[in-house]
C-alpha cells in the first residue's frame, strides 16, 4: 500500500472547520464557487499529484537535469504534465474568468499546491513559476504584452521565471549590472546586456519558449538620468525566443551557459544565463521605467507564501513516511517490559519516538494553519473594500516573513526527524526521508534569507502606520483566546499564549527603543526575533485548533474523528509545553546588552 504524502482529512480540517474557508463566497469576486467547487479542485490537485507527479519522485531526484548541447534536458513527462496543468487550467486559475481564469481563491490555490508539493516537489514548481510570471505582465504590462505572452503561459507552452540573481549582486539587488538601452520608445524595446544566476526553470526543453521577467537598469544617455541603486532598476519581459509577427520563434540571445546540480530539489533546472552576449537580447520594458523592484516585489510576496507552503509540503511527506515506518518497524521493549522473551515493540510506542513525530506534527500542521490564514488575507485584500481590505493589507504584510521563514527553517529540523526516526534506514536512498531532508534545505534560501526576512519583520514590519499592523495581530489572537477561553480545559494553554504575547511586547519595545541610537545593535538579532515571533504565530493556530477540536469533541462522533479531534488537542498541548517555551530563552538573548555579533571582529575567526 502507497505511504500517503499529506492528510486530506486534516486539510479538510484548516480549509472548512477553522479558516471556513466556503465563507469567502460572500464577495461578489468568488460568488460562483462553493464547498463542492473547492473540493472538486482539491480532488483534482489529488489525482494529478497521485497519477502524475508522485511516480516522477525518486527517478527526478536521481536522473538530474543536464545541459546538452547548449540546452538544460529534464525528465522527458515533464512536457506532458506541463501541458496537463496548461490544459485543466492550473496556470491561470486565480486570474479572472475574462482571462480564462476560474478566480478561484487563493486559499484553495494554495491548498491544492501544498498537494503537489507534498507528492513531488520537484515538478509541481514548473507551473506556477509561470503562474508568478505571467501575473506580472497582466498587472503591469501593456494589452500588446499581455496579448504577445500569456496565452502561451497560461497554456503551459511556455515557461515563466523570475531572473533576478547576478554573480556579483545575489540577494543585493541594488548592485545588478545587467543593462538595457533603448530601442524604441514608442514600443518599448531595449537591448539587455548580462547574466543571471539560479535561475528556476530558466531553460528546459518540457517547453517550446522561456519568458523571463528580468531585473535590469536603463543605461543613460543625452538628458536621461538612471537613479543609483535600488531606484534604478527597471524590470523587463525577456523572452528565450522572440515571437514573431508570423507566428514563428526566433532566438533572442538569451543563452544558457550551465545548469547547477543541488544537493535536493534536482528534478527541477537552476540555469545560469548569459544574455545579450552578441547583438543583445530584445527585452520589453514592463510598466514605468525604474519601477523594477516594486512591481518584483508583487511576485515575490506571493512567491514567499508559496516557499513556506513548498517547505510544509515536504516536511508533511517526511513525516508521513515517519510515521507509516514508526508503526511497521519493531526495535526494542518499553522501558517498563524488560523480559526478552517478549516480542519487540514498534518504535511508536517509544517515548522519544513520539516525540519527533510529535515535533513534525506540531510544526507542521500548525505552519499549514498559518499559511492558509495569510492565503485567506490575500482573498480579503482582493476581493474586499474599505476598513476589512485594510486590515487584511497589514496582516498580510505583517505576517509574510514569518510565514516563509519559520516553516522553512523549521522543515530543515522536521526532515531531520524523520531521517532519525529511521535510523540508518533513513541515511539510505533505499527510503525517501534522505530525499525530503535534502529538498528541505532549499527554502530557507529561496525568495530571500531568513536574515533578511529578520530585518524586514523587526526594521520595517513591525512599525508600519504606527504598529497598527501588530496592533491589528494582537487583537486576532485576543480573539481566539477569549473563545478559547470558553473550554476550561483550554485555560492553561490561553494563559501561556498571552503570557507570550506579553514578553513579545517587551522584547519589542526594547528593540525599538534602541533603534534610533544604534540601529546596528537593534537590528543585529533580528533573525531571532523573527524566530520569537514565528513561534507565538504558531502558537495562536495551534490553540485556534485545538478549540475547534474541544467544540466538536462532545459530539456524535466516528472512531476516526474522535482519535483526530484527540490527535489536535494532544499535540496543541506539544506545541506549548515543548515549542513555545523556547521563546523565554529568545527573549532573554533579545534583551541582553551584549551584542556578541556586532563586536567581534572579522580578523579573530
Amino acid at each position: 500500500m502507497p505511504i500517503p504524502f499529506f492528510s486530506p482529512r486534516d486539510l479538510s480540517f484548516h480549509l472548512y472547520e477553522v479558516l471556513q474557508v466556503d465563507q469567502l463566497t460572500r464577495f461578489t469576486h468568488f460568488q460562483d464557487h462553493d464547498r463542492s467547487s473547492f473540493d472538486m479542485v482539491l480532488g483534482a490537485a489529488t489525482q494529478i499529484s497521485e497519477n502524475l507527479l508522485r511516480p516522477l519522485l525518486t527517478v527526478m531526484d536521481r536522473d538530474e537535469p543536464q545541459l546538452v548541447d547548449g540546452k538544460i534536458r529534464v525528465h522527458p513527462d515533464m512536457r506532458a504534465i506541463i501541458r496537463r496543468f496548461g490544459d485543466d487550467g492550473w496556470i491561470n486559475a486565480p486570474f479572472t474568468y475574462e482571462e480564462g481564469g476560474q478566480q478561484l481563491p487563493a486559499t484553495v490555490m494554495t491548498a491544492a499546491t501544498f498537494i503537489f508539493g507534498a507528492a513531488n516537489y520537484s515538478s509541481s514548481v514548473f507551473p506556477f513559476l509561470t503562474t508568478g510570471a505571467a501575473n506580472l505582465i497582466r498587472s503591469f504590462g501593456s494589452p500588446e504584452l499581455i496579448d504577445r505572452f500569456t496565452p502561451n503561459m497560461y497554456a503551459g507552452r511556455w515557461q515563466g521565471t523570475m531572473a533576478l540573481t547576478e554573480p556579483d549582486a545575489g540577494s543585493s539587488l541594488s548592485d545588478i549590472t545587467t543593462s538595457a538601452e533603448l530601442v524604441d520608445n514608442e514600443s518599448g524595446t531595449y537591448r539587455i546586456r548580462g547574466q543571471k544566476i539560479y535561475i528556476s526553470a530558466g531553460d528546459h526543453d518540457a517547453c517550446d519558449n522561456v519568458i523571463h521577467l528580468m531585473l535590469a537598469k536603463i543605461k543613460g544617455g543625452p538628458g536621461i538620468a538612471t537613479p543609483a541603486g535600488a531606484k534604478g532598476i527597471s524590470l523587463f519581459v525577456v523572452p528565450q525566443k522572440r515571437p514573431t509577427e508570423t507566428g514563428g520563434l526566433v532566438d533572442n540571445d538569451v543563452l544558457t551557459a550551465g545548469v547547477y546540480h543541488k544537493m535536493g530539489y534536482k528534478g527541477a533546472p537552476i540555469a545560469h544565463l548569459m544574455v545579450g552576449s552578441n547583438e543583445g537580447a530584445v527585452g520589453y520594458l514592463l510598466g514605468e521605467p525604474h519601477q523594477g523592484l516594486r512591481y518584483m516585489f508583487q511576485m515575490m510576496n506571493e512567491a514567499r507564501i508559496g516557499v513556506g507552503m513548498n517547505a510544509v509540503s515536504i516536511g508533511t511527506a517526511a513525516y508521513y513516511a515517519s510515521l507509516a515506518y514508526a508503526r511497521e518497524r519493531p526495535q526494542g521493549r518499553l522501558i517498563s517490559e524488560k523480559d526478552p522473551g517478549k516480542p519487540q515493540t514498534p518504535i511508536i510506542r517509544h517515548a522519544d519516538v513520539k516525540r519527533m513525530l510529535l515535533f513534525q506534527k506540531a510544526v507542521l500542521e500548525g505552519s499549514l494553519g498559518l499559511l492558509l490564514q495569510c492565503s485567506q488575507y490575500a482573498d480579503v485584500v482582493h476581493a474586499a473594500e474599505g476598513d476589512e481590505r485594510d486590515r487584511a493589507v497589514l496582516l498580510l504584510d505583517l505576517l509574510t516573513p514569518v510565514a516563509k521563514s519559520y516553516p522553512s527553517e523549521i522543515g530543515c529540523l522536521t526532515t531531520s526527524a524523520a531521517v532519525q526516526i529511521l535510523g540508518g534506514a533513513g541515511y539510505t536512498t533505499d527510503f525517501p526521508v534522505e530525499q525530503f531532508y535534502r529538498e528541505a534545505r532549499i527554502h530557507p534560501i529561496h525568495e530571500g534569507t531568513t536574515g533578511i526576512h529578520g530585518l524586514d519583520l523587526l526594521g520595517r514590519k513591525v512599525t508600519l502606520q504606527g504598529g497598527r499592523a501588530v496592533q491589528y495581530w494582537a487583537e486576532e489572537v485576543q480573539k481566539t483566546m477569549a473563545e478559547a477561553s470558553q473550554h476550561n480545559e483550554l485555560q492553561p494553554m490561553v494563559d501561556e499564549l498571552g503570557k507570550a504575547l506579553g514578553l513579545l511586547d517587551t522584547v519589542t519595545r526594547h528593540l525599538l527603543g534602541l533603534m534610533p541610537t544604534n540601529t546596528e545593535a537593534a537590528l543585529s538579532d533580528a533573525t531571532l526575533y523573527l524566530e520569537m515571533f514565528g513561534i507565538i504565530n504558531i502558537g495562536w493556530q495551534w490553540l485556534r485548533q485545538a478549540t475547534v477540536a474541544t467544540q466538536k469533541l462532545p459530539g456524535a462522533l466516528s472512531e476516526a474523528d474522535r482519535n483526530f479531534y484527540n490527535g489536535k488537542l494532544m499535540t496543541a498541548r506539544y506545541f506549548m509545553e515543548y515549542e513555545l517555551i523556547k521563546i523565554c530563552s529568545l527573549a532573554k538573548r533579545l534583551q541582553s546588552p551584549d551584542r556578541v555579533t556586532v563586536a567581534m571582529q572579522s580578523e579573530w575567526f
